[in-house]
């Protein structure tokens, strides 16, 4: 009990506060499970949809894999802040304010694994520069070659630092033919259905009706496995079955894929299937820079590491106008390849994928849809939850 003169000086309990409303216990509810959600799925699995078939048969077009975070790290955005800094006068400080972007550092959380050759990996895409790169589109690829392998395609089997590699082609890969025939109509096309043939940017999957250009005959172009191929060229409807290759410059030959005109000086004309030797850069290599190789690099020094003042003249990197000689490499990089090899555009167009592009590893199939099959057909029942490997 109190003193009665230092009554006066006891404070009231507070009063309780009031319950929160149905409503209000939802609303929380709903943004914790938001952010939590959010933090899932930044930092350890997130979900993906295929839309081509560059990675067939290991995955397929319409399937959703689960994508682990953690087996790489997770890394911090890369996207830039628009930061409010002073710069207005003010008593304080005697600034001013403005408004600018202002690229955060990134960095990426240890995790339980490294990226590994025959790894089926999730990153953003490197020719995308006008976005940064956790805004580009993601790929999903095969990790052949790792930071300070030598890389090189032999008839299309992969040697890794001179060799052979136990990645094998799968078995299904496919290759682009026209297919001639004297008339298209609906019996042809039932019967490339029926082989699986399909044409994911056509309606329905069904291969539309071309020209060939080269010899003016009507036909389909199609993609499919060779066994596929052998066994349209013995129908009757098959007055011709040709292979179609398009002409196309790859890396390093072109040295900025998508982005701007820079070309290697020298033209070493690798194909898809024979391709290479190509040295992969790894984390503190010192680099001598060359007419023959400076176009490796190129995108490396410009684009994928903080340089400035850099541009391509001459068959060489210049910067702040002077041909850079050498270079140290700052963070590791890799080659990745579709399993659908001769349908895939992957690093042998566009060259090396950078550390900090890799989102992570894909784990399994969780869900998998036919865009092309009637609704009670649309889900591959066999395919749910199956490993990617």
């Amino acid at each position: 009990m109190l003193f009665p003169r230092f009554q006066r000086f006891r404070r009231a309990a507070p009063a309780p506060r009031p319950p929160k409303s149905t409503a209000r216990q939802w609303a929380d509810s709903l943004l914790f499970a938001v952010v939590v959600a959010s933090l899932f799925r930044w930092s350890a699995v997130e979900a993906y949809v295929i839309p081509s078939e560059s990675m067939e048969p290991t995955v397929l077009v319409g399937e959703y894999i689960a994508v682990s975070k953690l087996h790489y790290g997770p890394i911090t955005p890369q996207t830039p802040l628009q930061i409010p800094l002073t710069h207005q006068k003010d008593p304080l400080f005697g600034l001013k304010s403005y408004s600018d972007l202002v690229q955060l550092p990134t960095y990426r959380f240890p995790g339980f694994s490294r990226i590994r050759r025959n790894d089926v990996v999730v990153f953003h895409l490197p020719h995308e520069p006008q976005y940064p790169a956790d805004l580009r589109t993601n790929y999903i690829k095969r990790c052949v070659a790792v930071a300070g392998d030598t890389l090189e395609l032999r008839r299309g089997r992969v040697f890794i630092n001179g060799r052979p590699s136990p990645l094998a082609a799968p078995a299904r890969t496919q290759t682009t033919y026209f297919l001639a025939v004297p008339a298209p109509n609906d019996d042809v096309r039932r019967a490339l259905h029926a082989r699986g043939v399909v044409d994911y940017q056509r309606p329905g999957g069904v291969p539309a009706a071309e020209t060939d250009p080269a010899t003016g005959r009507l036909g389909y172009y199609i993609s499919c496995p060779a066994a596929v191929a052998a066994d349209l060229r013995r129908q009757p409807f098959a007055t011709a079955l040709t292979e179609f290759a398009p002409a196309a410059a790859l890396f390093p030959d072109v040295a900025d894929f998508g982005v701007s005109g820079a070309q290697s000086a020298g033209a070493h004309r690798w194909q898809l299937g024979s391709y290479g030797p190509l040295p992969v850069p790894k984390k503190g290599q010192v680099v001598a820079l060359t007419p023959a190789n400076a176009a490796i690099y190129y995108k490396i020094v410009s684009q994928y590491e903080p340089n400035e003042n850099i541009s391509w003249r001459d068959g060489m990197i210049q910067q702040n106008g002077r041909p850079l000689t050498r270079y140290t490499i700052r963070q590791n990089y890799y080659f990745m390849m579709g399993d659908n090899r001769l349908n895939s555009e992957d690093s042998r167009f566009w060259g090396f994928v950078p550390e900090d592009h890799v989102v992570g590893k894909a784990l399994f199939i969780w869900l998998s849809l036919d865009p092309n099959a009637d609704l009670l057909h649309r889900v591959r029942w066999d395919r749910l939850f199956r490993a990617v490997v």
